[in-house]
């Protein structure tokens, strides 16, 4: 019997690098370039550095029974990463939110994206992942 070229640890490992970059980026953009996140890229990051650790450690301990945990905190994240990324784009980036300034402000694109853009990128991948754990598990 083969191995299958995938096992559950190597999908919980991609997690890890995808949460891990994510959690680098927002600390980048806040703390290396000095933009100060409003309170929906606050909620956002609590929905993605526990993944890091979740992932990381299920990968290291071969736990392929993550994906309801995973789903839990990648699946709100994506909400709101979504959220947030409409009403940049509806408002036209004029309104309010609160600590730090406006959710509707674009602070820094990249590629034509703002920062909830690429968070919601990183949530939809950490899905993706999860769901492949269940499906290749």
């Amino acid at each position: 019997m083969s191995r299958p070229v995938f096992e559950t640890r190597h999908y919980l490992a991609a997690g890890t690098l995808v949460a891990a970059i994510s959690t680098a980026g927002s600390l980048y953009f806040s703390l290396g370039m000095g933009l100060t996140p409003c309170d929906l890229c606050w909620y956002q990051r609590i929905f993605m550095y526990p993944l890091v650790v979740i992932l990381g450690s299920g990968a290291y301990q071969h736990n392929d029974s993550l994906a309801p945990i995973i789903l839990s905190l990648s699946v709100p994240g994506a909400l709101l990463a979504a959220y947030h990324s409409y009403i940049q784009y509806a408002t036209g980036g004029v309104g309010s939110c609160t600590v730090g300034g406006g959710c509707t402000a674009v602070q820094y694109e990249l590629l034509g994206l703002s920062i909830p853009n690429m968070a919601l990128i990183g949530f939809l991948l950490i899905i993706g992942i999860a769901i492949a754990t269940v499906f290749d598990g």
